[in-house]
């Protein structure tokens, strides 16, 4: 057994004019030595009349024969014959090489015609004229395989040049041909010359031509997923999108398997399992030597919440999706078609986290946890993204972003959320790019957070805003080196400093939030000093009492006469409780920003007291503190210094000349005095 036995059978055969003869018979018997007893490795014939549908199920098959190309077709008796135009020459040689069981089978079939126009009956015994028939699908093998889990190389299975495909995605969009599926695969391939192009020929033609059938969905029995049907329809479900592709791949030349599972779609509920029938289908196609796995009917576009109305939004990441990216929402029943090492099992996909296509277009890599559940830990759960390059995140829990803390990282982001009632929670991850024109966010990650256990101290304030804290994006605003990298800044004594390095010339505008009321818009940003010094700028804090509070830095160009533009936020902690800084001074449109304030810093002075003042101020020609008499302040060493009583008075103001020719003083700075 160890040489190869090799023999050719010859015969003279004419085809009869009907797909299913008795000479077909023969010719059915010559393949399954063929295909069967040459390997060793076709399946057993079942004695139950079950049988493999190819995806690994077991069904009930009509008597089952195999064309000219070794595939298994239903075989039945039928009233009328459909012609196919014989050639003078119809001698037809198989070659057949038989193989010890432990060698690799090589089939080669030669079929010569002669010469002169050719048709071969479809597996539909449809006229393929002009059209190169397909060899019977191999089964997928080792060359087949991709590695799990995804190596972040590519979000397709082979090199795919979408500039290369403009011409030939706008060709296809316009071809209109409804009244057989090989007139329309005629038309669409004048301008495909490679398979690969073949194949996103027919991807695009389906993708924009062919609905969801939500109206058959609902009611089955009024539908019908025959090609013809689905192409004259103009729509169908899944079953008619893969059966049309397949059928067209088919008469293209190209080989095309049509494959079915459970898959998460519409209506998949986090970590739920899956039993019974499968419920989608779609497609495997045969290129460079490889399978590659693609599903028009998620290519086309997507149904509303209700699943009554279908609208067309093609989605390119279905075509040709690497296994390791498919399997995150397709498991074929035959684990085979995974086409991935190692094949996952469906507890595995039951339990994987649904990463969907947005995720993926949007340049995201990965996410923790990979499981949908969340448990919390002392009433907190964290998630982290990584990505391409930088990207802008928010969250919904429960509808609202205020229970979390989301952070921009340069490739990605963290969250930290802290529910505030027990049980499950639905987590919502929203992403855009960068760059994008328009704010809109699009969902690309769901979880279910189960909270058995409250912390009431991370109650955030209602003002703080998503993501918190300096990040990529605020560099690009122009905050550059924050002296509080994180988003969390904690005070003791209810007093912080935060500074940056400003990389544009702009304006600086900052402002203090708290759920108290008693902190009104103004008195907000009177808790605020800000201190220009050349590039850098410096925001001093006071805090009014305990508590969270929201620090927001606004900003624009000094050259704008426009509003400041938000740019992010801080959050800061405050837990001791004798905490009670009063506001700064309030300063008038004559307070230039690069100005500064040493002393007094508050803005409530002692009654009947005699106050030091120290400012540093530029290009004034006199400076005058106001209260119940008028106190000259005196220049020394760049600072303005001097005394003034608060006795019989409620209010001190800050005066200067800013020219020494004026006869008039403006406000600058006003003070408040205690009650006696």
């Amino acid at each position: 057994m160890g040489n190869i036995r090799s023999f050719c059978i010859s015969w003279a055969r004419r085809l009869c004019r009907s797909c299913g003869s008795e000479d077909e018979d023969k010719a059915d018997d010559l393949t399954h030595v063929e295909v069967g007893a040459a390997t060793g490795q076709d399946r057993q014939p079942s004695s139950t009349g079950l049988q493999d549908d190819g995806n690994g199920n077991s069904r009930s098959q009509p008597s089952q024969r195999r064309d000219l190309n070794g595939r298994r077709v239903s075989w039945e008796p039928r009233k009328q014959a459909q012609a196919v135009t014989p050639h003078a020459n119809e001698d037809t040689q198989v070659t057949v090489e038989i193989h010890p069981r432990d060698t690799t089978p090589q089939l080669l079939r030669k079929l010569s015609f002669g010469k002169g126009p050719w048709r071969l009956p479809s597996l539909r015994g449809q006229d393929n004229k002009g059209f190169q028939r397909t060899e019977a699908p191999r089964p997928p093998g080792g060359k087949d395989l991709h590695a799990y889990p995804w190596d972040k190389s590519s979000l397709k299975s082979m090199p795919v040049d979408l500039q290369q495909f403009e011409k030939l995605d706008a060709y296809a969009l316009k071809v209109n041909v409804k009244n057989s599926v090989e007139e329309l695969v005629k038309a669409l391939l004048k301008q495909a010359r490679t398979d690969l192009e073949k194949v996103r020929a027919i991807w695009m033609w389906i993708c924009h031509h062919i609905e969801y059938d939500v109206v058959g969905y609902h009611n089955k029995s009024q539908l019908s997923s025959k090609p013809i049907d689905v192409l004259q329809m103009g729509k169908s479900i899944c079953e008619g999108y893969a059966g049309l592709f397949e059928q067209m791949c088919s008469i293209a030349g190209i080989q095309c398997m049509k494959l079915s599972g459970y898959s998460k779609g519409y209506g998949y509920k986090m970590g739920q399992t899956f039993t019974g029938d499968s419920d989608h289908a779609w497609n495997a196609v045969y290129l460079d030597g490889r399978w590659h796995l693609l599903d028009s009917t998620w290519g086309s576009g997507s149904v509303d919440d209700s699943f009554t109305k279908f609208t067309f939004r093609y989605n390119e990441f279905y075509f040709l999706t690497h296994p390791a990216l498919f399997i995150n929402n397709h498991f074929p029943d035959n684990s085979n078609w995974q086409l991935l090492k190692p094949t996952l099992t469906l507890k595995d996909f039951e339990n994987n986290m649904l990463h969907n296509s947005n995720f993926y277009m949007l340049g995201l890599l990965t996410a923790q946890p990979e499981t949908a559940v969340i448990q919390t830990v002392n009433g907190k759960a964290s998630v982290s993204v990584d990505c391409r390059s930088a990207t802008l995140f928010t969250f919904k829990l429960k509808g609202t972003d205020e229970h979390g803390l989301m952070t921009l990282k340069k490739h990605g982001m963290k969250l930290d959320i802290y529910p505030q009632k027990t049980g499950s929670h639905k987590l919502q991850i929203f992403a855009k790019p960068s760059k994008a024109s328009e704010d809109v966010y699009s969902c690309v990650l769901e979880y279910v957070v189960e909270c058995k256990s409250v912390d009431k101290a991370m109650r955030f304030p209602k003002d703080l805003h998503q993501p918190v804290g300096p990040s990529w994006f605020t560099e690009r605003q122009g905050f550059l080196r924050p002296s509080h990298p994180d988003p969390i800044i904690p005070t003791n004594d209810g007093r912080c400093s935060v500074t940056f390095t400003l990389g544009k010339d702009i304006s600086v505008l900052a402002s203090l939030h708290s759920d108290s009321s008693s902190l009104t818009e103004d008195m907000g940003r009177r808790h605020i000093m800000q201190i220009r010094r050349g590039n850098q700028i410096e925001l001093k804090i006071h805090l009014p009492h305990a508590g969270n509070f929201v620090l927001k830095i606004y900003a624009k160009k000094k050259s704008d006469p426009g509003n400041y533009d938000y740019i992010f936020n801080y959050l800061i902690t405050c837990l001791n409780t004798e905490v009670k800084w009063p506001a700064f001074p309030q300063s008038y449109s004559k307070w230039v920003e690069d100005y500064e304030i040493l002393e007094p810093l508050s803005g409530l002075l002692p009654a009947n007291r005699n106050v030091q003042f120290k400012l540093k101020m530029h290009g004034i020609a006199k400076v005058l503190v106001q209260a119940e008499n008028a106190y000259p302040l005196t220049q020394s060493r760049g600072y303005w210094e001097g005394t003034c009583n608060t006795s019989g008075c409620r209010e001190v103001f800050v005066m200067v000349h800013e020219n020494a020719n004026h006869s008039f003083y403006s406000h600058v700075l006003k003070y408040e005095v205690e009650t006696q």
